[in-house]
């Protein structure tokens, strides 16, 4: 059967190209089943759990039965009350006693049928018998249970996650599941934020049992490598396989679905001979930006639902501001838990890259109808191109010199660090919609400087954004871009100062550091 990349549903190693997930599994089960810990694989959408759960259930079946359920296969209707719950739960634990192995389908299989023939089961004679096969197991029983945020709105399921703990705590006196696992987004003490949103009950969770669940489930570089280099062996397209996974981290910080993304666009879209390479992954990520996917869609539906959490992230993108990590901050709870924000050093950052693009891009698109930056961009596109197509990026330096202070150069300093960056991102977006793409470099972005780099039909172009702090902050800016252009191997880079000295020389010069021409808008 031939191989190809995956993007909906678990992985398998026979039928697609995948990160072989050995090493974390064998982690998983020595850190946290072996200790018989409860615990939560608690991932944005489309972060693996399916895919870590599947290879789990494999790797530990020779020691323990392990009980896989999907609560996707309970309807609404099943957790109208304790009774009816119950009765699908146990329902799905036969369905998964049934596909397990042989030794000990029987005498698991008897006592749960039993409880079928009860009218009204209560969640007290469910855990009565739950505790019961866990007693006459042969082999102690680990729980796991994928999907959890379909029971989210449900009390039914927090009573159901009382009753776990309860016999979690008292295990050394009653038999009990040996290691429970929870997968889904939400963290189960969000669960009754989801029920309960008034202020005094939001974090009061039943599942403060749980270990910390810290096995890190993003994609390394050499990990994108080891997958491409099975392809390769399959294809020979003569990639260069360190090249083109050091670019895919780049862009995805291997969140794993946008790594098999990327991956599968180059491999049945684009040509062969030429996919594999830093333009072919530039223009994969291009097209899956223009895509609505399930992970797209989510994000924006969230931004839509939580306003702090999309003014927070507006903030970091738009003015570089620096906000510190603290989980316990609701928004920063929120974005963390979705896979949109993560931790670095100490501050909130947006988890990567094409995140960073698809956000903004979000966010400019929504203000474009109104933005008068964005529609003089529109009507003088045509100027910013030379004959062969190419971006003439100082001549829309240019325009918008002339737009900016025409618009907006008599307002106070205050309002131009809020939003001057905006603005040009703004003028930016119309002209290279469709054809290129942009992101602002995380690296260098705080509220004095902010990097901005185009990707249009395979040219690069660097262009700092940043406030004037005087003459010798400005030529210590021109040293410091003119250093970070060697990075990208390129000879010309862009400078876009808003200066607010009254005695400011506005316009675009060209000036020489080194052998690096710095083309220097001032507004």
């Amino acid at each position: 059967m031939k191989r190809r990349f995956n993007i909906t549903g678990s992985c398998n190693p026979e039928r697609h190209y995948m990160i072989r997930l050995d090493d974390r599994i064998k982690k998983i089960k020595e850190k946290y089943v072996d200790d018989g810990s409860y615990f939560v694989i608690n991932k944005g959408r489309q972060y693996g759990k399916t895919t870590t759960l599947s290879a789990l259930e494999r790797y530990l079946k020779d020691e323990f039965e392990v009980l896989s359920l999907d609560f996707q296969q309970i309807g609404t209707e099943d957790f109208t009350d304790a009774s009816t719950f119950a009765r699908a739960f146990v329902e799905l634990l036969i369905e998964a006693i049934e596909n397990g192995d042989e030794v000990d389908k029987r005498v698991l299989l008897k006592p749960l049928k039993e409880l079928l023939t009860t009218d009204a089961i209560s969640l007290k004679q469910l855990f009565v018998q739950l505790s019961h096969i866990c007693k006459i197991s042969p082999r102690p029983i680990v729980l796991m249970i994928d999907e959890v945020d379909s029971a989210s709105n449900n009390q039914v399921f927090i009573d159901f996650l009382a009753q776990l703990r309860a016999y979690y705590l008292k295990r050394d006196k009653a038999p009990t599941f040996h290691s429970v696992i929870l997968a889904g987004v939400y963290d189960i003490k969000n669960l009754k934020l989801k029920i309960r949103p008034d202020a005094a009950h939001q974090y009061n969770s039943p599942w403060n049992i749980a270990a910390n669940f810290d096995i890190d489930m993003s994609f390394s570089t050499e990990q994108i490598a080891t997958m491409l280099e099975e392809y390769e062996a399959d294809h020979h397209t003569g990639m260069d396989i360190q090249t083109i996974a050091k670019e895919i981290y780049a862009y995805t910080s291997g969140y794993p679905v946008l790594v098999s993304s990327i991956c599968k666009y180059i491999d049945e879209t684009l040509a062969a001979q030429q996919a594999w390479s830093a333009k072919g992954v530039s223009e994969a990520v291009k097209a899956i930006l223009k895509e609505s996917t399930p992970l797209f869609e989510s994000m924006v539906k969230q931004l839509d639902l939580y306003q702090d959490l999309n003014e927070m992230i507006e903030s970091i993108l738009y003015r570089g501001n620096r906000i510190p990590f603290e989980v316990d901050v609701k928004p920063i709870n929120i974005g963390k838990m979705f896979g949109f924000l993560k931790e670095v050093n100490g501050q909130v950052a947006v988890a990567n890259r094409m995140f960073e693009m698809k956000l903004l891009s979000t966010f400019i698109t929504k203000e474009a109808l109104k933005s008068e930056s964005y529609r003089d961009a529109q009507d003088h596109m045509n100027q910013f191109f030379r004959e062969d197509g190419r971006l003439d990026m100082k001549r829309l330096l240019e325009k918008f010199v002339v737009h900016f202070n025409d618009v907006y150069g008599g307002r106070d300093m205050k309002f131009i660090e809020d939003y001057g960056r905006k603005f040009f991102l703004l003028y930016l977006k119309p002209v290279i919609n469709g054809t290129g793409n942009y992101y602002v470099e995380a690296q260098t972005r705080d509220a004095r400087r902010t990097d901005v780099i185009v990707d249009y039909l395979g040219e690069q172009f660097i262009i700092e954004l940043k406030i004037w702090r005087g003459s010798e902050y400005n030529e210590r800016g021109e040293q410091q871009l003119a250093a970070y252009l060697d990075a990208y191997h390129v000879k010309k880079g862009y400078m876009l100062s808003f200066n607010f000295n009254k005695k400011k020389e506005i316009g675009v010069k060209e000036i020489q550091v080194g052998d690096r021409t710095i083309v220097e808008a001032v507004v």
